[in-house]
């Protein structure tokens, strides 16, 4: 019986949905960091329960040929790119795995086909928004990121998946903390100032946002810091202030202050303007946001007359962008920052069928259902928890004929596919789309068609082809 501490040869036969490896030892299951399939090691057993372990590499054996050998472990042992071992090709593939697999054992569907998932030709830097906590490690105030499932800071310069230029911002804002003696939040004695940095800056515009998060509201010789920051950084037009009092592990507390400049950025998706304020939802990968947020329209097959529900519509960008070939879109978003972001853009983007609310989803739905709205397509891009099941049943009450559903987490994504199954829709296709580079997360967009409205499309398309051969004769 193996136990603690114990060092043992195994070989990884295979990955978890979060990328660690797995390998099997006298009927045990064991998970092991920073281990690729085919790969041979001694693993030194960590700890031990009647089904599962986990262990730890003590000497590899044998590399996979997939092996990522150039990789920072700090990148792994942070989260930060905790695929990042693995080579980018096989990255896409795993993430095609998780979403078929996640189909079959959640939904018990094998038969839709699942493509291959869309990736990046440059899969790092990418991320256009920072959020790095501040800490004292050894005596001196650092940013950087906590080690994997723990509160302890690894400082970092470097974040390997973060546009570059907020990397550096977050450096220049660490030293003129240091400069003007700002206290770091410290966890334990629930004392010190600056919790958390939170930089934003456009894909396209370059516009920059910094966030200082504290815990109380006055910021000594904040004017003096900011100061130096713009002669630094003069494509910062926004500094925020996020005052969070609570022991929380939330990012934001309620109370928002504009320190310098305007409380919005401007950047641009798929031809449209965008204002985003600091607490609302934007993609933080612009490229491959724009390819999702793309291949969920061209799912829907938008008409001229289609009435479009878009719901978790964040700051508007999938609803603006199909408004313009339309007749209707209705949004809702429960941050009421988000919802006025959502009003400006479509001012901003001179749209003016496109109609927001603040409200859950499930509420707005009701809602919209009482009101006489039938919609002809729902857009849906849920929170990882997925869809309500209220909000399902509300969504196929309405009839609608198309629903396409952008997920950022295939399971819960599964398991409300099959509640809509049973509720007469089918599944029609599902395109993965690499979101985030480097780490196990993976998006997909999968269509859904009202059964009635897939044998009227049939039907037509039926007699489509009938006429084409008649004419051929």
């Amino acid at each position: 019986m193996l136990k603690k501490n114990d060092i043992v040869e195994v070989e990884i036969v295979d990955l978890t949905h979060e990328g660690a490896g797995v390998a099997k030892v006298d009927g045990l299951v064991f998970f092991v960091e920073n281990a690729l399939p085919s790969e041979k090691i001694l693993m030194r057993v960590l700890k031990v329960n009647k089904k599962i372990g986990f262990g730890k590499v003590e000497k590899y054996l044998t590399y996979s040929p997939h092996r990522n050998q150039d990789l920072d472990l700090a990148y792994l042992r942070s989260g930060i790119a905790d695929l990042g071992h693995l080579a980018y090709p096989e990255q896409l593939k795993f993430k095609t795995k998780q979403v078929k697999d996640s189909l079959y054992k959640i939904a018990g569907i094998a038969d839709v086909e699942v493509a291959e998932t869309l990736g990046m030709k440059n899969p790092v830097k990418y991320r256009n928004k920072a959020q790095v906590p501040v800490r004292r490690v050894n005596g001196i105030l650092e940013t950087g990121f906590f080690r994997k499932n723990s509160h302890d800071l690894m400082p970092l310069e470097d974040f390997f998946i973060q546009d570059p230029v907020i990397d550096e911002v977050v450096v220049g804002l660490r030293d003129l903390l240091r400069r003007y003696n700002l206290k770091p939040y410290d966890e334990k004695e629930q004392a010190g100032l600056i919790r958390n940095l939170v930089v934003r800056r456009g894909h396209y515009s370059g516009q920059i946002m910094v966030i200082l998060v504290t815990t109380r509201p006055k910021v000594f010789r904040v004017d003096q810091l900011i100061e130096q920051l713009i002669k630094q950084f003069p494509e910062i037009v926004s500094v925020m202030q996020n005052i969070n009092d609570q022991n929380t592990n939330a990012i934001f507390g309620k109370e928002w202050r504009t320190l310098y400049g305007q409380d919005f950025i401007t950047d641009q998706m798929l031809g449209n303007d965008y204002q985003i304020a600091g607490p609302a939802f934007y993609q933080v990968n612009t490229e491959m946001a724009e390819k999702l947020y793309q291949t969920a329209i061209d799912f829907a097959e938008l008409r001229e007359d289609d009435v479009v529900i878009d719901a978790y519509s964040g700051i508007g960008t999938i609803g603006l962008s199909v408004a313009k070939h339309v007749k209707e879109v209705y949004g809702v978003e429960v941050i009421p920052e988000a919802v006025e972001n959502s009003k400006k853009n479509a001012q901003l983007n001179n749209i003016s069928n496109a109609h927001y609310v603040c409200d859950t989803a499930e509420n707005a739905m009701k809602t919209w259902l009482k009101e006489g709205i039938q919609p002809t397509v729902i857009l849906v891009d849920p929170p990882r928890k997925g869809l309500t099941e209220s909000f399902i049943k509300a969504s196929s009450q309405t009839g609608a004929d198309r629903i396409a559903y952008i997920s950022c987490n295939v399971a819960t994504m599964a398991r409300d596919i099959k509640l809509y199954r049973e509720l007469g829709y089918e599944l029609k296709k599902v395109q993965p789309v690499d979101l985030f580079p480097q780490t196990h997360h993976v998006e997909a967009v999968s269509l859904l068609v009202r059964a009635e409205a897939s044998t009227k499309l049939w039907d037509r398309t039926r007699r489509m082809r009938r006429g084409t051969d008649e004419m051929i004769r």
